[in-house]
């Protein structure tokens, strides 16, 4: 196993290496809620698109191409107000999450089963799966919200499998060192959110 990922790495192409070195930027930014984030993580998900594509994984690509839509729009947020009110970390109510999980779960067996009947997908449902909870996932690191950590946590986790599988071992080392950038982008933007939570 560990010949392989060293194979994996040693093959990695000059589009995987900057795409990784643009995801790792846009973490780190992300985590300190400064608004260039948004940049290096378009630029590095349209490098994205290409590579997933190529390694037969639709809704990888697909969703690539939504995070850059999501950067512009990303971008967009966190500049246009003056100060810090756009940076304010809150969250959601259960209630919302667990209608997010129904949607998600939902719209990943219909994908799933599409892909399953008119591509050559590698892993439909996990494909899927990771595709549409990150799209939910983004759209809470765009509004600011906590829980947005927890979401990559588990989507990043998934989507190391997928990569190692594939054959793409830079880029499942750089989900990996996503799942330690969420675990202390958790805890910063919790520490954020207890003090502003605190009652004056």
């Amino acid at each position: 196993m560990i010949d392989s990922i060293l194979k994996g790495l040693l093959a990695t192409t000059p589009l995987e290496a900057v795409s990784v070195v643009f995801g790792l930027l846009y973490s780190i930014l992300a985590v300190k809620r400064v608004r260039w984030c948004w940049v290096f993580g378009g630029l590095g998900s349209g490098l994205l698109v290409y590579l997933t594509w190529v390694a037969k994984l639709p809704m990888q690509a697909a969703l690539q191409g939504y995070y850059v839509a999501m950067a512009v729009y990303g971008f967009w947020r966190w500049s246009r107000h003056q100060g810090e009110a756009v940076h304010v970390v809150s969250t959601l109510p259960l209630k919302a999450h667990l209608a997010a999980w129904a949607v998600i779960l939902a719209l990943s067996a219909g994908s799933s089963h599409i892909l399953t009947g008119q591509t050559q997908a590698a892993w439909p449902f996990l494909d899927s799966l990771t595709t549409w909870g990150s799209l939910f996932a983004t759209w809470l690191t765009a509004q600011v919200k906590l829980e947005n950590w927890v979401y990559w946590i588990v989507f990043d986790a998934i989507s190391v499998y997928l990569f190692v599988a594939q054959g793409l071992m830079f880029v499942a080392l750089l989900f990996t060192v996503y799942l330690g950038v969420a675990t202390v982008g958790f805890f910063s933007w919790h520490k954020t959110w207890r003090a502003h939570a605190q009652p004056a």
